[in-house]
């Protein structure tokens, strides 16, 4: 599964490989009322890109790694092995051997896919359950910048801070210089020094749920036993006045 815009998929691909509309999918789980709640829906749209739940998918975007953890939730949210490749596209230049195409792909035939909803080895999360588990051995996982966790950058929200209690850890220091992903000891050394504890769940969220989904792939590497994602993240959580947040001043 290719994550990229639409220009880059037909510059140059892996043979075979079927470009995910990433535009329609986020839209699609981010409608209030709607999210990962349609599974009629999601069923339509993965079977669409030949996707049948039978074989593991390996997902890549342009190397920023949150489209594809955005894309890898929800397929394994719906019961589909799923995995990224670690670096995405820009980690294939150092390998040889890959058989390229270009140009526009054939037509991907439909196949039927049903969803096993919440079947992935990290749940989903919503408002009102992370509210409940405020102050609770739950720990909140916030993947956002410094500086929108501070509160000075509100990006479109009305409301900026953090959720009471969140432990920060931005996304990007989860990668290494090469932009891969950490190894598994990094990651538990890192994520333990922010003070997360492999004996409690983690919840992780950002502002919209792809650095979240990627900080659920860095917390599973680094052997956390129990993750879910709130998809929906802090734009969710901000629209609600009666949610609480935080500010350091």
């Amino acid at each position: 599964m290719d994550v990229r815009a639409s220009e880059e998929f037909e510059a140059d691909r892996l043979r075979g490989a079927v470009r995910v509309p990433i535009e329609m999918w986020e839209e699609k789980a981010k409608m209030p009322g709607s999210e990962l709640g349609d599974p009629t829906f999601w069923e339509a749209a993965i079977g669409a890109l030949g996707i049948d739940g039978g074989r593991p998918v390996v997902i890549y975007d342009d190397g920023r790694m949150t489209e594809a953890a955005r894309v890898w939730f929800i397929l394994q949210h719906f019961g589909i092995h799923a995995a990224v490749l670690n670096g995405g596209w820009p980690a294939l230049d150092t390998v040889a051997g890959f058989d390229i195409e270009v140009g526009p792909a054939a037509q991907q035939v439909p196949v039927n896919f049903q969803a096993r909803p919440g079947s992935g080895p990290v749940g989903l999360a919503d408002r009102a359950t992370v509210r409940a588990e405020l102050g609770t051995s739950t720990q909140v996982f916030d993947a956002r910048t410094a500086a929108e966790y501070a509160g000075t950058d509100y990006r479109k929200n009305a409301r900026g801070g953090h959720l009471p209690g969140a432990r920060h850890f931005a996304h990007a220091d989860l990668l290494d210089p090469s932009g891969r992903l950490r190894t598994s000891g990094e990651l538990r050394a890192v994520l333990e020094a922010a003070g997360f504890s492999p004996r409690a769940p983690i919840v992780t969220h950002c502002d919209g749920g792809g650095r979240a989904a990627l900080a659920a792939i860095a917390a599973l590497r680094a052997g956390m036993p129990d993750v879910r994602v709130y998809y929906l993240s802090f734009a969710d959580w901000a629209r609600d006045e009666i949610c609480p947040i935080e500010r350091p001043f």
